[in-house]
């Protein structure tokens, strides 16, 4: 803790460069097998002691947000300082930068980041993602308390297994102003039963990582365009702009993203994009590992 009883912590935007949905199980559960990647932008979270936990959001994506138990970072601080038997309380902010339902893990990555912020905080030690108190609380949970390290995700999202090195590059992170409900994605899928990702390669360069990745899909790409055109037109920006190697779409969508060389060229697209997109989300962000 700081001496000034300040935690902070990042929730970083959680990426899917591939998603292969392989079966399904019974009661509706989607089997996926997934390249998860984390970026360097997200909502920001701070603590200071307190009796109880309360919790205060601001920021450009705070309109909506809940401030009882359905918002995921007190579910979250609830099911931590249950599991330990914690008595103390602490007073959180969240800075939502992140926007909603875009397919970027942001309430995921909220629970992981208060998990690992609040056990520090209290001096206890983390849930493990296997925890059931963790799954308990959303199926990307457990992959984003692996931040910032690189997995390949597969079952529901309960099975992780870290990925090789990957090589450092920029990201450029695309949002068309929409929300894509998830399950509504899900539901239009016309077939759950899909080929496996390939094994990924240790020691790619960046040149052999996007040629892996070329090789790869997402299977919800397809649905989540047919829901929300926009998506199709965030891509073809993306793949328009000098410096962009690769375009995709994360997750369940909205949001798409660019792969590039370097922050240098990540900044340049971002900046561009901003400029003839006003109503768009674009953050420049380096791959994290």
């Amino acid at each position: 803790m700081r001496p000034d009883g300040l935690e902070k912590g990042l929730a970083p935007a959680k990426v899917n460069l591939a998603l292969h949905v392989t079966g399904r199980r019974a009661g509706g559960y989607h089997l996926l097998d997934s390249l998860v990647v984390f970026a360097g932008v997200g909502d920001q979270l701070t603590a200071l002691p307190a009796n109880d936990l309360a919790l205060e959001v601001e920021g450009p994506f705070s309109a909506g947000v809940p401030l009882d138990e359905r918002n995921s970072v007190l579910r979250a601080a609830y099911a931590l300082r249950q599991a330990r038997d914690v008595t103390q309380g602490a007073r959180l902010k969240l800075t939502k930068t992140l926007p909603h339902a875009a397919g970027i893990g942001s309430g995921s990555s909220d629970a992981a980041a208060t998990i690992r912020l609040l056990s520090e905080f209290w001096g206890v030690e983390p849930l493990a993602p296997d925890a059931p108190e963790v799954l308990e609380l959303g199926a990307d949970v457990p992959v984003c308390l692996s931040a910032p390290t690189p997995m390949r995700m597969t079952g529901i999202g309960e099975v992780l297994d870290p990925a090789p090195a990957l090589p450092a590059c920029g990201l450029v992170l695309v949002n068309p102003g929409v929300e894509v409900p998830t399950a509504e994605v899900f539901g239009k899928l016309e077939r759950s039963e899909n080929g496996p990702m390939d094994d990924l390669p240790a020691g790619l360069d960046y040149a052999g990582f996007l040629g892996w990745l070329k090789a790869q899909r997402n299977d919800l790409q397809d649905p989540a365009e047919a829901i929300t055109p926009e998506i199709g037109r965030a891509l073809a920006r993306l793949r328009r702009m000098p410096g962009v190697d690769l375009a995709l779409m994360s997750g369940s969508g909205a949001t798409c993203v660019g792969l590039t060389r370097d922050m240098g060229r990540a900044r340049q697209v971002a900046r561009a994009i901003q400029l003839s997109e006003m109503g768009w989300w674009v953050a420049p962000a380096p791959l994290l590992s």
